[in-house]
């Protein structure tokens, strides 16, 4: 009998291992539901950044209330962040009235705006312009550092800008310091898309090549003469092995309903887990005015100059992306950054995100939001999370569980962030891949965390060594009381 059951158990095996994602020792996130196979009283729950003060005030003559389009980074080589965005006052898109304009900053927290001496504004060049006179390109111009291995000095960094129609599209900069910039060729590397906002693009080290998200309509071609879009605005993307040559866009699918105005994506790899790309992305809301007569009023001068203004709404949402897969899961459709009490936050275009999320210290990652666009007060505030506090897996005081799909892993010890109440608790236990807890580590034999940390390594009563499961297809069964589970890893 027992010779009879050996192939069949081989092979159920076999189907197992097929079947089960192999997550190595990466880090993985409760923002989507790749690994969740049954949950009974828990939830994946959505987190909010903190507001942490003004970033930066768009109050110089060339950088004025349309300032937009921003792109901060961290130059871990230098040891200092940097920030770019569009400086405009006059509103007059991808005309010589746009410039791009620099900051930096030693911590992500305090910045500064240097004295570049690169362009003549108003008779001096003690500004912080660092492209002039370069439109359209500086209508949205977006940087990136390349940290592709073997880069040219000369092409470490590099951006995408440009607008669709007689423009011809992307076209693709590259820099050695971030601050002087040439074209890597004169026609546009990037022809099919609606360009006019914000586009982004880095080497991905999880596909080893270079990708890009800009926007779309979901509808189809837009008359560029008489600018008719067709559907809502969404996303498209391209990759590419040089940054010239690109493969053509393909729409990105979604697991909701494509109803919202997606105007700029931010999708960039999540530096924790870089496998998984965050989306900060802004839902724009054409024709939805909230204000009341008394805002109105208070907003009257800035209305003169902008009538949309009061004309729409607009806020943040999270989406995420798997590396190398062309669809975005939105677990969360509510607001990730909401308008919030101030009135000047409710207009057209206002908390429009910046593209980059940084850590800034040893449990804090930071983001960074336009306030008040249109709006003589415009400015970038700074808000942030925990590390890895995008979502997490959450249970009340009654308690819940989830169980996930079989995965295989590599390493050690089982590392957890989260976050419990003094009553609150998280246990773990390891299953097989058919679900029957495994000797040594099962619930009872698990040492419960109550506790608030980053990176956490979780017992049980044999210790937190798990090695000999390496490479075996297994489940982790959640247990959680008042508690919330950010991430987790083998390590």
């Amino acid at each position: 009998m027992l010779r009879i059951l050996l192939p069949f158990l081989a092979l159920c095996t076999g189907i197992a291992s097929a079947e089960a994602t192999n997550i190595g020792s990466r880090r993985e996130l409760f923002v989507d539901k790749l690994l969740i196979d049954q949950m009974q009283g828990a939830t994946l729950r959505l987190h909010h950044p903190e507001e942490a003060g003004i970033a930066v005030k768009f109050d110089q003559p060339w950088e004025g209330r349309f300032s937009a389009y921003i792109t901060v980074i961290h130059n871990d080589e230098a040891n200092k962040f940097q920030m770019y965005y569009r400086g405009n006052a006059g509103f007059k898109d991808g005309t010589s009235g746009e410039v791009t304009c620099y900051a930096e900053s030693a911590d992500g927290k305090t910045w500064v705006k240097p004295k570049l001496g690169l362009h003549e504004i108003n008779g001096s060049k003690d500004n912080n312009v660092m492209l002039a006179n370069l439109a359209p390109y500086t209508h949205n111009f977006a940087p990136f550092i390349d940290r592709r291995p073997g880069v040219p000095k000369e092409q470490r960094y590099k951006a995408l800008a440009g607008l669709g129609g007689k423009s011809g599209g992307l076209s693709a900069f590259v820099s050695a310091d971030g601050l002087h910039w040439q074209k890597m060729q004169e026609a546009a590397v990037l022809t099919k898309g609606a360009f006019d906002s914000q586009n982004v693009s880095f080497w991905s080290e999880a596909e080893q090549c270079y990708v890009a998200y800009f926007r779309v309509f979901t509808a189809g071609v837009i008359d560029e003469k008489t600018w008719k879009p067709k559907g809502v605005r969404w996303v498209s993307r391209a990759t590419s092995k040089d940054f010239i040559h690109w493969t053509d866009a393909v729409q990105m699918t979604c697991d909701q309903p494509l109803v919202d105005h997606i105007y700029i994506s931010q999708t960039n790899p999540y530096f924790n887990a870089p496998h998984l790309y965050i989306s900060t992305a802004a839902r724009y809301m054409p024709g939805k005015a909230v204000l009341d007569d008394q805002a109105k009023k208070e907003l009257a001068d800035d209305t003169k100059a902008y009538p949309a203004l009061i004309k729409d709404c607009s806020e943040a949402v999270l989406m995420t992306s798997r590396a190398g897969t062309t669809a975005y899961n939105r677990s969360f459709m509510e607001g990730f950054v909401r308008p919030g009490q101030d009135f000047r936050d409710w207009t057209s275009r206002s908390n429009y995100p910046a593209c980059g999320v940084l850590q800034t210290g040893p449990a804090e990652m930071s983001l960074f939001v336009e306030r008040h666009y249109g709006q003589t007060t415009a400015l970038l505030q700074r808000l942030t999370l925990r590390l890895d506090g995008f979502a997490s897996l959450h249970a009340d005081y009654a308690g819940g569980e989830m169980t996930t799909k079989p995965f295989i892993f590599t390493g050690k010890a089982l590392h957890l962030n989260l976050s419990t109440g003094a009553a609150g608790s998280v246990a773990v236990e390891i299953q097989d891949a058919e679900g029957k807890p495994l000797p040594g580590f099962t619930l009872d034999d698990c040492m419960a965390i109550s506790y608030d940390s980053i990176d956490r390594v979780i017992d049980w009563k044999t210790g937190s060594d798990v090695s000999a499961l390496t490479g075996k297809p297994v489940r982790l069964r959640w247990v959680l009381k008042d508690a919330d589970v950010f991430s987790f890893r083998f390590e």
